[in-house]
């Protein structure tokens, strides 16, 4: 009887892990420490142009084609759009060249813009957990912007 009621509750434990491990559908902000979680770029402003969208795409195609950089995160905001990276482990030691390098691209390619490009692993974790934030329908446009400006705030005190 004792056997049966252990093993009993062993399986309930076991199933309730297990539909707990398979319930983070937009929870990538917990994987990005561990391993390259390629989000989506995104535009805070909901109502965002065709164009406004292929833009955001392609800063981050022109972001990930750098060959020291493995993951990218993009968030474009009303003033400014947030570039967050992580670096292969290798080219760690030419961050700076590396930071350069990017800033000067994209500034060709979009001299209008205003960018803000980060390589500090705490930013990417905050933009990540941004991008989860506006995963939901009801995390509202002003919210999001005031989270943005936040990230911004700290990327600029870590520098």
């Amino acid at each position: 009887m004792i056997i049966k009621k252990g093993s009993f509750l062993l399986s309930i434990l076991s199933i309730c892990f297990l539909l707990t491990g398979c319930n983070d559908e937009y929870n990538d902000s917990r994987w990005s420490l561990f391993k390259k979680v390629d989000p989506e770029p995104m535009s805070i402003n909901k109502e965002n142009s065709i164009d406004e969208k292929a833009m955001v795409e392609d800063i981050k195609k022109e972001t990930a084609s750098v060959s020291s950089i493995f993951d990218v995160a993009v968030i474009r905001g009303k003033k400014e759009t947030l570039i967050a990276y992580k670096v292969k482990h290798m080219a760690r030691f030419k961050m700076k060249s590396i930071e350069e390098e990017l800033k000067e691209k994209l500034k060709s390619k979009y001299p209008d813009e205003t960018f803000i490009v980060s390589s500090d692993f705490k930013i990417f974790l905050e933009t990540m957990r941004l991008w989860d934030l506006m995963q939901d329908p009801a995390f509202s446009e002003k919210k999001a912007n005031k989270r943005l400006e936040d990230i911004v705030h700290l990327n600029n005190e870590l520098t």
